[in-house]
């Protein structure tokens, strides 16, 4: 197992099949098309406002977490981070909660004061966050305005 700090630009070739598999796996609307904007992505990972941590065997990439970081709108003074995608293998999770713990000291290490993770409800892995000190803070509710799904 080899966690690392990397730029998006440097492994998005390697990502495409993830976020495929990712997208198979959660998607709620499904019917919305997976279209990453890689071009913000490695604009931000290049200027420092996304962190790209990524879980490898070998040189073989098996996982990823991308967090944006920024002082809170509300908190001016408070860095924190927010989860923007996360993801491992199936057949490779046993190591998620050491991928966690890893990229939370990665970013304690940048000055981050809070951490968020957004997690599926039909794929809850909160209660391992909470068995790492995390607490449950919002709930988010989404709604379709263009009359599918």
């Amino acid at each position: 197992m080899n966690f690392q700090l990397e730029q998006f630009d440097k492994i998005m070739e390697e990502v495409i099949p993830l976020f495929q598999q990712h997208y198979l796996e959660i998607a709620h609307y499904a019917d919305i098309e997976l279209s990453p904007d890689f071009e913000r992505y490695v604009y931000l990972s290049s200027c420092g406002a996304m962190k790209c941590y990524t879980y490898r065997e070998g040189e073989t990439l098996i996982g990823y977490a991308f967090f944006f970081i920024k002082h809170n709108m509300h908190y001016s003074k408070s860095l924190q981070a927010v989860q923007d995608i996360i993801f491992i293998q199936k057949d490779k999770r046993g190591h998620g909660s050491a991928f966690i713990s890893w990229c939370d000291e990665q970013l304690k290490d940048l000055g981050v004061q809070v951490v968020y993770h957004h997690i599926k409800t039909n794929h809850n892995w909160g209660s391992m966050l909470e068995r790492k000190g995390y607490e449950l803070v919002d709930l988010i509710y989404a709604k379709r305005l263009d009359g599918e799904g």
